[in-house]
């Protein structure tokens, strides 16, 4: 069994003394003798533990952390105390003139071993409970949690390089972009440039400037980098989208998320000492990495959440403009994509990319960095730092081409049409083994707890309240407030601070349906009127001021439809008294052919035959 061990690999690490050292290219084999979780520091910045680890060679040990996306490991029991391992990578930072071994990528050898040799310390610098906690949260090269910063500045880190590249007529050192931190100081990257954004100018009271950024890819990752005023001007024209670069001497900062949609921790600030050289060889640098989620599935992802999706684009909206709340004018477009799970959604272009789109036929679309929301029940919207891919040469574009061609063309497609938030994800992808019979959705108290509770049902309309059916809207886009009417007969959103001719009327719907159960009270907003009255809630209210009897009418023959609904429970409290409001989030006109064959292939099942 000790054979298993590399030996000496600890007095070994414990004398490196620069990046080049041999040792850094090797994997060796050694044995955790302890593992203990080191929660994140109270007020810091940092969420998620680390795991500190003793590392033997047999002979001796040294004091070691796990980089966090190994945490999976000792959380599934996967390694233990004693635990021989291989150390795929690994680098040995100095942090506050300390060292420290980082396991970046290990593998199982013998998951329980029992202890090997007797070693003992090699007079290692100790890094104490708390001096752990701080080379746990600035030390380990991860794109999961965020650094706390160190009370002085540290010396450079030595993280390990993944190769060699010949550059010039020389050997440099590259490493790969999920190892940068704030912690190194002398690092290059090699990185494709998957996108560029538009030169943005801003000005206020502490003066004018201008920005771009660019996002940059490698095997490992992604992270983006930013340059301003003067930079612009160097690099804008030098950084081309779809080609390879060297860079390096930039600083590495926090990420500002909210401008940012790539998984990364921090990004590049691009400044005057940065270095940048165009790499002609380009052939092991990802061009794009995708994850795809197909859109019958975007109910089952949060809202604002980000995600990459491929489709086919079935519809071109006309281009239009909004107005900000900042006053500006911003051009967007809609398009309606569609995909094998037969469901279609709405996603957004907006700026430049809206007034620019041009596509023939039916194209296929990869888009990569859009935005959830939940207006209209599921829809997809660009960031400036989002990406689309015309016809992308990968296997799930093709696939989509062929299958769309041959068989989708002629299908119908599901629309996302709710208007409001937290979706059911149950009935939202058609399971409809968890449709609730209404009597067991109160038996059950769903929505009496503090938060609210989704369900699905099946039921018939029995009887549509007439009175309030629908209030009068603000026509700014995704605004809906209510309107009020003034003396001179216009109308005015006080929260847009807009004036207009007339409102545009959306529904506020409440109406009683029944199943073989029992009976509920449901609450609909603009989309469930529209599916049930099969017309705009203009068009209604006109014939309600023209013909009472015919609105009526209207309103009696929308009874007697069964609907599939997928539904929110959630406590409410008006005039000192609670009860539970079933609101719609979701209405689905029931499909007889559809549902005919979900109760033909359930007979056929093994699961219905058991």
């Amino acid at each position: 069994m000790e054979q298993q061990l590399t030996a000496g690999i600890c007095a070994r690490l414990h004398n490196i003394r620069d990046n080049d050292d041999p040792v850094l290219q090797t994997s060796p084999t050694v044995q955790f003798l302890s593992l203990k979780r080191v929660p994140p520091i109270p007020g810091s910045s940092a969420t998620v533990d680390r795991y500190r680890i003793i590392v033997s060679d047999g002979e001796h040990f040294l004091q070691a952390m796990m980089a966090t996306q190994l945490n999976h490991l000792v959380e599934e029991g996967q390694v233990t105390k004693h635990s021989i391992i291989i150390m795929e990578r690994f680098s040995c930072n100095v942090v506050q003139e300390k060292r420290l071994l980082i396991v970046l990528q290990l593998s199982v050898v013998v998951k329980e071993a029992p202890k090997i040799g007797n070693p003992t310390a090699l007079q290692l610098p100790s890094v104490p409970e708390g001096g752990a906690q701080a080379a746990s949260t600035s030390a380990v090269p991860s794109a999961s949690t965020t650094p706390t910063p160190a009370p002085a500045p540290a010396p450079a880190p030595m993280a390990q390089p993944v190769r060699q590249q010949n550059r010039g007529g020389r050997t440099v050192s590259v490493y790969p972009i999920e190892s940068l931190s704030p912690y190194q100081n002398h690092w290059q990257i090699r990185a494709r440039v998957t996108q560029k954004s538009d030169i943005k100018t801003w000005s206020n009271q502490r003066g004018e400037g201008k920005l771009f950024s660019v996002n940059l890819m490698d095997e490992s990752g992604e992270i983006k980098g930013t340059a301003f005023n003067n930079m612009v001007d160097e690099l804008y024209d030098k950084l081309q989208e779809g080609k390879v670069y060297y860079i390096s001497k930039a600083r590495v900062n926090l990420a500002k998320k909210k401008f940012s949609n790539i998984q990364n921790e921090y990004e590049l600030s691009l400044d005057r000492a940065t270095e940048v050289q165009e790499c002609e060889d380009t052939n092991d640098v990802p061009a794009v990495k995708f994850n795809f989620v197909d859109i019958g599935k975007l109910s089952e992802l949060p809202k604002d959440s980000v995600c990459d999706v491929i489709g086919i684009v079935k519809e071109v909206g006309p281009l239009g403009e909004i107005t900000s709340r900042q006053n500006k004018t911003i051009s967007k477009r809609e398009l309606t994509l569609v995909d094998r799970s037969n469901f279609s959604v709405r996603l957004t272009l907006w700026g430049k990319q809206a007034e620019t789109f041009a596509a023939d036929g039916q194209p296929v679309i990869a888009f990569k960095g859009a935005k959830v929301g939940d207006f209209g029940g599921r829809s997809l919207s660009m960031f400036s730092s989002s990406t689309m891919h015309m016809d992308p040469d990968t296997p799930e574009g093709h696939l989509l081409r062929g299958w769309y061609d041959s068989i989708g063309v002629n299908e119908s497609y599901q629309a996302y049409s709710n208007n409001g938030a937290g979706m059911s994800s149950s009935y939202a992808t058609f399971d409809r083994v968890e449709i609730l019979p209404l009597n067991d959705v109160k038996e059950r108290e769903l929505g009496m707890s503090d938060k609210p509770d989704s369900f699905s049902a099946r039921a018939t309309v029995m009887h549509i309240k007439p009175d309030n059916l629908a209030y009068p809207a603000c026509q700014s886009q995704g605004c809906n407030k209510k309107v009020i009417e003034d003396h001179d007969g216009t109308w005015r959103c006080e929260k847009c601070n807009k004036t207009w001719d007339k409102p545009e009327y959306r529904y506020i719907v409440a109406m009683a349906v029944a199943d073989y159960s029992g009976q509920a009270w449901l609450q609909g907003f603009n989309d469930v009127g529209q599916v049930i009255f099969g017309m705009s809630a203009d068009e209604l209210m006109e014939i309600k001021d023209r013909n009472d009897v015919e609105f009526t009418k209207i309103v009696e023959q929308a009874t007697g439809t069964a609907y599939n609904y997928a539904c929110r429970a959630k406590q409410d409290t008006y005039n000192d008294t609670t009860r539970v409001r079933y609101s719609i989030q979701r209405i689905l006109p029931l499909n007889y052919q559809e549902e005919a064959k979900y109760l033909s292939d359930l007979l056929r099942s093994s699961d219905w035959a058991r």
